[in-house]
């Protein structure tokens, strides 16, 4: 169950971006900005080291005094002498960046050469402007031990940073900018848990599925609002029919699942939720947890958190009423027991069955609606042949499925509680009988469930019944060691949901949906 992956380097100052299923070079988010950065400082109008400018096409291609003709040759980098300079040894008169200028990291070197080896496409009219080369120490590191809120400056120093190849120290984790410290008070745990639930007891009044109406809430330390609808406790079948237009193995055999009644977030957890739990100014271990906790800290103080991010993690796609996105399942969990020792209400994320289940909403077919009005109720890519994708939408900009539910189809792919297993399915169907509240409780770290597809999407992959496995290539750009357990990176496509089940269950299974993420890291 291969994911397509995109990558960081393809983001656009505009904020959108580009498929990535091959390994082209795109000139405008990976080599741009490292010539913006290390060359145009000496090779620009005013200033033509060795009479050669590369601040256009033009000039780049045709070469300076010394290199004349030589300098960017399509298809052949190693005759390239934009290339070839910088993997010289740092002692010859020749290499470039000169002087006491760091060398290109091997990284950026190999940008610049498959980037020549495939034509070397510079788009018409663009011209090279220098900007800044940030260093990690001394530009990008107090940013992120300071953590959020970000400024605007804060941000824009990140996304160049990024866009320069997120050249991080090698061997350096952010675990390391601080020491941890003992705590004296509470720690994460199922001790901790046990007090959330003696709270969330007492905040959970309704103990029947008639008392089950739609709320609002808000979020106490934050003041974000988000809303809850009820789901109706029911059987109905799980899986997608032989029949069925673009069918995959994993999505059967059909069988019969029963569900006990449940809340669903009606829209997809959004920035304005999620960024205050990821972007805090208490100083954090390795793990996530306080580096120093007083024994009258509050639950939701306790509860981990990521840490720093190393850039903006919406990637410009917006923030204000849009969802949150590549954050790890185990980040996602975190939230949702951040959420619930604040409103005293038991949040998690949904298993695999509750997720199929509310997107149906009663329904039998390849989506909650008819497939000609997808565009209608779903965001997802409707252009498949074009290159440049404009990335999620706000929750609720399209019409909601029967039960009310937003985005079930497309916008952001959404976590489920559940291990992914490919041939889970057959397992369930032999008695014929319902399964009462399938979950397969994860036992290893990858793969994990995802649900719904996203902007990133064709129709097919938006079905209720289309069933995702998480990959380690999800993070593959993360640049920290060990990598983040808290950010999928390479995921700008992914999100989550929250589900309030009716029945509160025992501090055990609690800790478990809070803490499975980690499960194999």
């Amino acid at each position: 169950m291969i994911r397509k992956k995109l990558s960081i380097a393809l983001f656009l100052s505009t904020g959108a971006l580009l498929h990535a299923e091959t390994a082209k070079v795109d000139f405008m988010t990976e080599v741009k900005p490292i010539f913006e950065a290390v060359c145009i400082g000496c090779h620009h109008d005013g200033k033509d080291k060795g009479g050669y400018r590369m601040d256009t096409k033009e000039l780049a291609f045709k070469g300076g005094d010394a290199y004349p003709d030589e300098c960017i040759i399509p298809g052949d980098a190693e005759g390239s002498q934009v290339y070839y300079s910088t993997t010289l040894p740092n002692d010859d008169d020749e290499v470039m960046p000169p002087g006491k200028q760091a060398p290109l990291t091997k990284a950026q070197q190999e940008t610049i050469k498959n980037w020549i080896n495939q034509g070397a496409e510079w788009p018409d009219g663009v011209v090279l402007e220098q900007t800044q080369r940030l260093n990690f120490e001394k530009d990008v590191l107090s940013i992120l031990k300071k953590g959020g809120p970000f400024t605007e400056k804060d941000k824009e120093k990140l996304r160049l940073w990024v866009f320069q190849g997120s050249v991080w120290p090698e061997g350096f984790s952010m675990g390391d900018a601080g020491a941890e410290e003992e705590s004296s008070g509470p720690a994460d745990n199922l001790e901790l848990v046990v007090k959330m639930r003696e709270a969330i007891i007492a905040g959970s009044p309704e103990k029947a599925a008639e008392e089950m109406q739609a709320y609002e809430n808000t979020i106490p330390k934050t003041g974000a609002k988000y809303q809850m609808v009820p789901i109706p406790g029911g059987e109905f079948l799980m899986g997608s029919p032989d029949s069925e237009k673009d069918r995959l193995d994993d999505e059967g055999p059909q069988h019969k699942v029963k569900l006990e009644p449940f809340w669903m977030g009606k829209f997809e957890v959004t920035w304005d939720m999620y960024e205050p739990f990821m972007i805090t100014a208490t100083p954090r271990n390795k793990d996530g947890s306080p580096i120093k906790i007083n024994p009258d800290d509050e639950a939701a103080d306790v509860v981990s958190s990521p840490t720093a991010p190393y850039t903006e993690m919406s990637f410009g796609m917006g923030l204000d009423g849009y969802p949150a996105i590549s954050m790890t399942q185990h980040a996602a969990n975190k939230f949702c027991q951040w959420l619930s020792a604040q409103t005293g209400h038991f949040y998690r994320l949904p298993t695999e069955a509750e997720w199929e289940y509310a997107c149906r909403a009663g329904t039998t077919g390849a989506f909650s609606c008819d497939e000609d009005k997808l565009t209608e109720y779903a965001v997802f890519e409707t252009n498949p042949d074009n290159p440049v994708l404009s990335g999620y939408a706000r929750v609720g900009t399209k019409k909601p499925n029967p039960w009310g539910l937003h985005d079930m189809h497309g916008n952001v792919m959404e976590w489920c509680l559940d291990q992914y297993v490919a041939n889970t399915y057959g397992s369930r169907s032999g008695s014929g009988n319902a399964v009462i509240a399938p979950l397969v409780v994860p036992t290893e770290l990858y793969p994990r469930v995802a649900r719904g597809g996203s902007w990133y999407d064709p129709a097919m992959d938006v079905r209720s019944a289309r069933r995702w496995g998480s990959e380690e290539n999800w993070k593959q750009q993360d640049p920290q060691l060990p990598k983040s357990i808290w950010y999928h990176t390479d995921a700008l496509w992914l999100g989550f949901r929250l589900v309030r089940p009716l029945k509160v269950p025992d501090a055990q299974k609690m800790d478990v949906m809070w803490n499975s993420g980690r499960i194999g890291g």
